[in-house]
C-alpha cells in the first residue's frame, strides 16, 4: 500500500486536498509515496507557526542550538546509507554521489555545531570617556527556503543548518522532485530535539503552487529572509519581491561554467576532470562544465582522448551497480528541456561529435545497465565548432552535454571564459603558475579550481556566484552567517550625562610642526 505523507507545520501533520506523487527516477513504475500540495493558507499557517516559535528559539543560547545541530549530524551519520539509497531511488543519483551528498550535510552539521560557540560580537573603544560600544549578531526572524532536487540533502543543509544555528526559524519548501528525502531529513531534526514550529516543512510545486505562495509571504510581512536554489529566471523574480520588501535574499542560481585546458596541461588529468565536470550527475549540477576551452595546440589531442573516454562511460540504473557514472534525468521536464539543445546546436552551426538524444532499448551506449525505457536517460553529447555568439555556448543546458571551444593562449581563454552571463564556477588545467595566476585573478566567477574540476564543494568554503549566477550571497563556511544575522550595535554610556560624539569629543590639539632636519643640522 502506497503511503501518503503530510506537511509538518508546528507540532502537527497537516494534509491537503490535492496531492502529487514521487516516483523512482530510474523506474517510473515504482511509486515512493504521495505528498500534499500546500495551499496558500497552509503556507501562511506555516509562517505564523515559525513566527511564534521564533520567540523562544531565538532566546535559546547559541551553544545549545549548536549542540542540537551536532545531534542532527550524528543522526545523519547513523542513517547515511539508508538516506543515500533513498536519494538514489528518488532522484537517480549514483550511490557514490548520494553518499557524498549526505556526507556534505554531516560535515556542515559538525562545522556549525562549533560555530554555536563562536557567534562572536566585538567590543569597540569609544571616543568618549565612561562609555562602552559593543556589537552582537542577531537572528533575522523567519526564513523562507526553496531548494532544488539535484542535491536534496547537501544543499538544504547549507541553508537549514546556519539559519537554525543563528536563531532563526524556517519554512522549507523542498523540490517536488525529492519530497521523500526532505521528509526523512526533517524527521532527523525532530529526533535531535528541535522544538515544534522551528522547522516547518511544506510540499508542493513552484509556479502557481506552494513555492510561489511562499514567495508572496514576503509581501505579507511574514518572512524576514528568503533563500533559494534554482534557475536564474526564478531567482530574478524572487529578488524583485525581496527588494520591494527591503530583504536581502540568498540566491544560488545557474551556471555555464568554463573549464580551460592550456597547451602545457597534463592531458590525462585534464580529460579525467573534464569528463567528471561534464557528465557527473548527468550534467544536472549548477557547477557542471558548460564549455571546455581548449588551447589551440592541444585541441585535437584533447578532443580525441575525451571522445574515447566519453564512449566508455557506464550509464544506467544506479540502483543496480556502484560503478555507473550517471543515471537518469530527475524528471521528464528536465529531459524535455535538455532535448531542445540539439536544435540549438544544429541550427546554430555547431558540429555534434557524439550523442543521440534519448537512450532507448533500440539505441543505447555499450554497457548500459538496466531498462532505458523505465526512466529518462540521455546520451552523453559532445559538440565542437562552438563560438560565444551561439545559444549553445551561452545558455545553461542542465544535462549531459559539453561544448569544445578553441581558444589561442591564456588571454583569449580568459576573454572567452568571461563571455557568458553566468559566473558561478570555473577551472583551469595548466602547470604554468603565471597562467594560473592570470586566470584566477581575471575570471569572473565565484569559485575557481586549478588543475581540478568545476564541481565540488567543501562545508567550510564559501559557495556562490556573480553575474547571473547569484546576488553576492554566499553559502557554507563562516561567510554564510552574515546572511542569516544582522549586526546590533550597543552604545552603553555610564557617565551620567549626555555625551555627543564628534561634538563633545576632546580631540588632541597639535603643538606645532617639528622640522627634523633642523634638530640635527
Amino acid at each position: 500500500m502506497t503511503k501518503t505523507f503530510r506537511h509538518l507545520i508546528g507540532a502537527e501533520e497537516v494534509a491537503s486536498e490535492s496531492t502529487f506523487e514521487s516516483r523512482n527516477a530510474s523506474d517510473l513504475s515504482d511509486l515512493i509515496g504521495r505528498f500534499p500540495e500546500a495551499s496558500r493558507e497552509q503556507v501562511r499557517d506555516a509562517c505564523l507557526s515559525a513566527r511564534e516559535a521564533f520567540r523562544s528559539w531565538s532566546k535559546t543560547p547559541a551553544p545549545i542550538r549548536g549542540e542540537l545541530i551536532g545531534r542532527v549530524g550524528k543522526a545523519l551519520e547513523r542513517e547515511k546509507e539508508s538516506l543515500a539509497k533513498l536519494v538514489t531511488r528518488e532522484v537517480g543519483k549514483t550511490l557514490k554521489e548520494a553518499r557524498g551528498s549526505v556526507q556534505e550535510a554531516i560535515d556542515t552539521c559538525h562545522f556549525f555545531q562549533s560555530e554555536g560557540r563562536r557567534l562572536y560580537g566585538q567590543t569597540v573603544p569609544s571616543e568618549m570617556p565612561n562609555k562602552e560600544l559593543t556589537t552582537y549578531r542577531r537572528p533575522l526572524g523567519v526564513v523562507g527556503i526553496v531548494t532544488a532536487g539535484n542535491f536534496p540533502v547537501a544543499v538544504p543543509s547549507w541553508k537549514l543548518v546556519p539559519a537554525l544555528l543563528t536563531g532563526n526559524t524556517v519554512v522549507w519548501k523542498p523540490s517536488e522532485d525529492a519530497p521523500a528525502v526532505a521528509y526523512a531529513f526533517v524527521r532527523l531534526f525532530e529526533e535531535a530535539g528541535l522544538p515544534p514550529g522551528v522547522l516547518n516543512l511544506i510540499f508542493g510545486g513552484g509556479s502557481g503552487a506552494a513555492g510561489e505562495h511562499l514567495v508572496t509571504m514576503m509581501d505579507e510581512r511574514l518572512l524576514d529572509k528568503f533563500a533559494f536554489t534554482g534557475s536564474t529566471v526564478v531567482g530574478r523574480q524572487i529578488g524583485e519581491v525581496a527588494g520591494r520588501n527591503l530583504l536581502h535574499p540568498t540566491l544560488e542560481l545557474g551556471g555555464k561554467n568554463p573549464l580551460v585546458v592550456m597547451r602545457d596541461a597534463d592531458l590525462d588529468n585534464a580529460v579525467s576532470g573534464a569528463l567528471w565536470a561534464s557528465f557527473g550527475t548527468g550534467g544536472q549540477r549548477c557547477t557542471s562544465a558548460g564549455n571546455i576551452l581548449l588551447d589551440a595546440p592541444i585541441f585535437d589531442a584533447f578532443r580525441d582522448r575525451f571522445l574515447e573516454a566519453t564512449s566508455a562511460i557506464r550509464i544506467g540504473d544506479p540502483n543496480l551497480a556502484e560503478d555507473i557514472l550517471y543515471g537518469p534525468f530527475i524528471n521528464e521536464r528536465f529531459f524535455g528541456r535538455w532535448l531542445e539543445h540539439y536544435d540549438w546546436g544544429e541550427t546554430g552551426g555547431a558540429t555534434r561529435l557524439y550523442g543521440e538524444g534519448r537512450i532507448s532499448a533500440a539505441a543505447r551506449p555499450e554497457g548500459f545497465l538496466g531498462d532505458p525505457d523505465a526512466g529518462y536517460y540521455g546520451w552523453p553529447t559532445v559538440w565542437q565548432e562552438v563560438t560565444p555568439d551561439m545559444r549553445l555556448f551561452q545558455q545553461e543546458i542542465f544535462g549531459p552535454t559539453i561544448n569544445l571551444v578553441r581558444v589561442n593562449g591564456i588571454h583569449d581563454a580568459i576573454e572567452v571564459a568571461n563571455a557568458v552571463d553566468y559566473g558561478l564556477s570555473s577551472a583551469i588545467y595548466t602547470n604554468n603558475r603565471e597562467w594560473a595566476f592570470a586566470f584566477k585573478d581575471s575570471v569572473r566567477s565565484g569559485m575557481t579550481s586549478i588543475n581540478n574540476s568545476t564541481t565540488g564543494a567543501e562545508a567550510h568554503m564559501p559557495f556562490g556566484g556573480v553575474k547571473g549566477s547569484g546576488n553576492g550571497a554566499r553559502e557554507s563556511g563562516i561567510w554564510v552567517i552574515d546572511n542569516y544575522t544582522y549586526w546590533h550595535g550597543i552604545n552603553d554610556d555610564i557617565s551620567g550625562r549626555l555625551q555627543l560624539a564628534q561634538m563633545d569629543t576632546r580631540y588632541v590639539e597639535p603643538k606645532g610642526e617639528v622640522a627634523v632636519g633642523e634638530l640635527f643640522g
